[in-house]
Formats: structure tokens, sequence, C-alpha cells
């Protein structure tokens, strides 16, 4: 029986780190208008690809027999669920050779940029190959959210991306997608499957484009294609506003991932190898892992499963099985992975035997996940793995910041990567960071108004992400995430709160058992949040496991330990602004419908905010009895 990693100590953060060299470490600054600075890495951007096919036909003449994409056999059960089996393997060589089939078909078919290839599915062989053939075939192509097809129940979001596009064919996996063809997708547009059939709607089934007998004008269709071509659509969140969609040039890709592999040389250091279940519908896995073992002729095992209590098993499975080299994932992966090894040798074991860095994004990662991730692998090989961060969106490639040592702390971002132009710009009493180089989107799909207003007089995107410097004395450690500028408010006092750094601390006080919060309070005397609670809530209170997730966020044991969290954000807390007066937690997840959260599990304040006006106003007129004050003498320390 394996016994329990033990609780970090001491002598865990005097551990050496497992060697990892980070390429940008110094940056030039200069001044600008009052209130405006610029910065750039001292290294210059490298040469770069025209194409990212090039690198896809490079890989197949010179490692024709290198796997590229393995997924595991599925079969799906009579009651709908699936068994994944044994892994299949396509090498760069069927790779290639099937693109150039697929990227025929698509010809044949007339499709182009105004009428690309809408893909619906999620992550599998047969979606990567279709991209494959499109970026050959100089057809854009655009991923959108499963969740768009399979979790929606007005299908408001799918209706939306198909009257920006007007695709000429569309993708889906199999039947489950049903439904949303039938009642999105017009009569005469194409629909290609990778398995089964749709009752009554004629298709296609993904093997015959795959089978089409490539000709000479598949080669003069990936001649005319260049940097300016347009690859995909991505699309954002719609945090804000509706989805918009992002163009994705070969300029882009390529400048990005080049520079990313001038940001961590650990890229070419070694042959890649990434277990990943990141959607490339998201920017992160789409373009940034996805890319990347392309680019370095890696290998990249499709991971089936997700961070959710249905789901991690698998994805623990598959790292128990396959060793990567580089690990990405989102902060609520990391928690169930160090939860895991802290009793789970064989994971450990497998995991830690060759990573050499890890990768998050997309929120704020707690310290006692990074301390209980430092402690298995000190158990284990000696050493800490570093775990590193940094900021990009949609618009930049993604990457566009990164970390200069391994000596990271939760919200550091770091330096410009290599050719990116960074201005830094005081908006509100913030500082904005906004973004020029050859990785930043040209504009939004037939969009010119929102491509006009993303853009400053001088060209620089606005990314609404606000910053503050890791140390002033010092620039060259770089920058330090300061929330979203949209999201800061002010109390009824004028006082302005930042809405970034408090959440994070919520967070990270709370964890393992918060999710994310939404913090309240404009026009208010105080500060309020609404907290969505982690599965793990339900450790805290002797309930049942069939009882509600209502009776247990409404259970004394549970209150009394976020009254515990209150205190000692009370006791950090320097006044009104950054003092939590009062929460409640939300038994009702967000909704993806009413935009309260991507299927990346990000959270989206305003829509929260706006679908849970009653709660709020609930909260400040103390008519939920299962609200959260901190002590009166911690407040009272703050009066």
């Amino acid at each position: 029986m394996a016994t329990p990693c033990p609780s970090p100590a001491a002598d865990i953060t005097q551990a050496p780190f497992r060697p990892l060299r980070f390429g940008v470490t110094r940056v030039q600054v200069r001044d600008g208008p009052p209130g405006t600075h610029y910065l750039q890495a001292e290294q210059p951007l490298l040469p770069y690809p025209a194409r990212l096919t090039d690198r896809l036909r490079h890989w197949a003449q010179i490692r024709p027999q290198r796997p590229w994409l393995a997924r595991r056999h599925g079969r799906r059960r009579s009651d709908g669920t699936v068994e994944l089996g044994d892994w299949q393997h396509v090498t760069y060589e069927q790779a290639w050779h099937t693109a150039r089939a697929i990227a025929q078909a698509l010809l044949q078919r007339g499709l182009s940029a105004e009428r690309p290839v809408l893909i619906l599915s999620e992550n599998s062989l047969e979606h990567a190959l279709l991209a494959l053939g499109c970026m050959v075939a100089g057809v854009p192509w655009a991923p959108v959210s499963p969740a768009y097809s399979l979790v929606s129940t007005d299908l408001a979001k799918l209706r939306h991306v198909w009257a920006s596009l007007t695709p000429g064919l569309v993708f889906a996996q199999d039947a489950r997608y049903a439904r949303a063809v039938q009642t999105i997708v017009p009569a005469d547009v194409e629909v290609v499957l990778a398995d089964g059939t749709l009752p009554g709607r004629p298709t296609t089934a993904f093997s015959s484009l795959a089978s089409t007998p490539a000709t000479d004008a598949v080669d003069a269709a990936m001649a005319a294609t260049g940097p300016d071509t347009i690859v995909k659509f991505l699309f954002t969140s719609g945090s804000t506003k509706a989805p918009k969609a992002v163009i994705n040039t070969h300029r882009m890709w390529c400048a990005n991932q080049q520079q990313m592999t001038q940001s961590m040389p650990v890229l070419a250091e070694e042959d890649l190898v990434l277990v990943d279940w990141l959607p490339w519908n998201h920017t992160f896995g789409g373009n940034h892992n996805f890319g990347m073992v392309l680019y370095h002729g890696g290998t990249l095992y499709i991971d089936d499963g997700k961070p959710t209590p249905a789901l991690i098993g698998e994805t623990l499975r598959n790292l128990r099985e396959i060793a990567p080299t580089l690990y990405f994932n989102v902060p609520v992966g990391f928690e169930a992975i160090a939860q895991a090894m802290h009793s789970d040798a064989a994971l450990r074991r497998n995991l830690l035997s060759r990573v050499r860095m890890f990768f998050y994004a997309g929120a704020s990662l707690a310290q006692p996940v990074w301390d209980s991730l430092y402690a298995s692998a000190v158990r284990e090989v000696g050493q800490r793995i570093p775990m590193t961060s940094g900021l990009g969106m949609t618009e930049t490639g993604p990457f566009a910041l990164f970390v200069t040592s391994p000596d990271v702390r939760a919200g550091d971002l770091g330096l410009p990567t290599p050719g990116l132009e960074v201005k830094l710009v005081d908006v509100e009493g913030k500082t904005e960071v906004r973004y020029r180089g050859p990785n930043v989107t040209p504009g939004y799909w037939r969009n010119p108004a929102e491509t006009a207003a993303a853009f400053d007089e001088e060209g620089f995107f606005r990314s609404g992400d606000a910053v503050r410097w890791i140390d002033e004395t010092d620039v060259h450690r770089g920058l330090r995430f300061d929330g979203r500028i949209a999201e800061d408010f002010k109390l009824a006092t004028g006082t302005f709160v930042s809405v970034g750094p408090l959440r994070a601390r919520l967070v990270a006080t709370g964890a393992p058992y918060v999710q994310d919060a939404v913090i309240t309070g404009l026009d208010r005397h105080e500060v309020g949040a609404l907290v969505f609670p982690t599965p793990r809530v339900r450790e805290l209170c002797p309930l049942p496991p069939e009882a509600s997730l209502h009776e247990v966020v409404e259970h004394p044991a549970v209150l009394a330990h976020f009254q515990r969290v209150l205190d000692e954000l009370a006791r950090q807390a320097t006044g009104s602004a950054n003092r939590i007066a009062r929460l409640v937690l939300l038994a009702d997840p967000p909704s993806l419908d009413r935009g309260e959260v991507t299927d990346k599990g990000s959270i989206n304040q305003r829509a929260v905010l706006a679908h849970r006006a009653d709660t709020v106003e609930k909260l400040y007129a103390d008519a939920l009895h299962h609200i959260v004050k901190p002590t009166p003498s911690f407040e009272a320390q703050q009066s």
C-alpha cells in the first residue's frame, strides 16, 4: 500500500529545481508620453516559417514514423458511455498523406474563408487531420466548443457562430451532435461524420474525405498560402459581449511558436511529448499546445479526461502510462493531480520521471497546490519541478509574457517574448498591458467596428488586463497580474476595489474548497463574495454522499470553515477595498447558457452578477441564512 506523501516541510523549498533555462531574462524599457512605457525583450525574434504546414511536411520527410498524435480507441456501450482501450497512433507520414487527401476533397468543394469548415467536435484524430487538410488547402476552419452543441439548451452561441461565419461544411464526431446539426445547419450544407449517421440527414463519412486521391491542385493550393493566409477562426469566450471570431494567420501562429521556443528553450532541447486534455477550440490547447507539437515534431497524446470528478480518473490513468516531457493544465487540474499524488505511487513515478516543466494558465494557482507538487517531486526525484506561467490571449496567438526564473509566485507573468512590443498605459488608476507584434491578430472576422475599437492609435492591441511590476527597483524580474480593468469597481465611499488580486487571495485562502469566486460591492459600502465551491467541500461536513450540495453549503461545519477563511482574509486586509465583509456559498453551478462560465471553467464575473442579482441583493440585505461574515474582532481591527 502506498504511503501518503508527507506535508510540505521547510526543506521542500530549499530543494533544487530540475534544471530549466529561461530564454528572456532582460528587457529594454523606454518612456513614452506621461503614464506610458514600452517594453521589449533584449533578444530579437529569430526567423520562422511562412506556414505551419511547412513544419508538417518537414517532419513527414525527416522522421516519417514518429507518432504525431495518439488517442485511445473508444467503444460506445449500450448506455451511451464510452470504454477507452489501447492507443491508436498517427505518424507524421500518415498525417501528411491524409492531410493532402483531405485538402483535395475540400478544394473540390470550393470552400474558402467566406465558406469555411466548422468543427463542432471534441479533440480527436479526425478533428486534427481535418484541420491539417484545411491548412494544406488554404481553407480556414473554426473549432467551436462542444458544449455549444451538447450542453447548451438554447444553442444561442452556436447560432451566433453560424451567423458570423456562414460555413460551407460542418464536421461532427458522431450522432451526439444530431440536435445541433438538425437545428442550426441548413439542409444544403454538407455534414461530415467520423462515426455513424444522423437520422433523416444525408452525411458524408470522414473516411471518404481521407481517401480522396490528391492531385497537383493540392501542391498549387499550398504554394498559394503564405504568412497572411487565414488559418482558422477562434472564438472569444464572450465574457463581456457576444463571442467574436478572432482571425488567426500563418504569421501569427508561426511567429508565436518561434517566440515560445525562445522564451522556453526546453521545447527544442529534447523530443517533446505532451499528454493534454485542453480543448482545441481554446487558444491554450488549440494554438499553444497543438501548434507546439507540430512545430517541434513532437507527440501529443489526447487525454479524454478532464479536471472534473467524473473524468479526472481518465487523466490520472493516462499520466500513469504516458510520461510527458512538459505538462500544461489549468489550476483545478493541477489541484486534482497534486491530491492524487499523495497516495498514488505509480502516478508520481511516471509523471515525474521526465517532466521538465509544469505550466498553468487561466486562473491563480493556490500556494498549497504548489507546495504539494513540490513535496511529491522532492520525494520522488529529489528535485522540485519548476512551475511556470505567463500571460496571453486568443488575440496574441496566445503566448505573450513568460516568467524569467523558477522562483515563481502566483500572479507572476514575467517579460515579453522576443519580437513582441508591450505598451503599459495608465488607465483608471491601473496599468493596462497592450501588445503589438507578428503574433497579434489582424482583427475580428466581419467585425470592423470591434476591430477598430480593439487597437489604440499606435496599433497596439488593448488587452484589458492590468499589470504591475514584481519589483519596481528591478524591471528585469518582470510583471505581475493585477486583474481585469473592466471587473474593477468603486464602493459607495468612492474607494476603488481591485477585483483580480482580491479574488485570487480568496481562492488561495479557501483552497482546496473554492473553485472560483465573484466579488460584489459596486456602489455599496462593503465588499462581498459569491463563492462556487469545489466538490471537495463535502469533506468539511458529516453529511452522507447523497446529500444535496444545497444541504452541504448550509451545514454549520462548512460555514464554520469559511468563517475561518474570512477571518484570515480580514487579518490580511488593509482597508475596506480588500476586506471581504460577507460571503455566500452557491450550490447552483455557473451556467454555460447564461454565459457565466466557459467550457474550460473560466468565470464571467459580469454575467454572474447580472443573472444572480437577486442573490446579491439578499446577500447585502442579510436575507440568506447561510451568509458568512468575519468575526467582529477582525472587522474591528480594520475599522
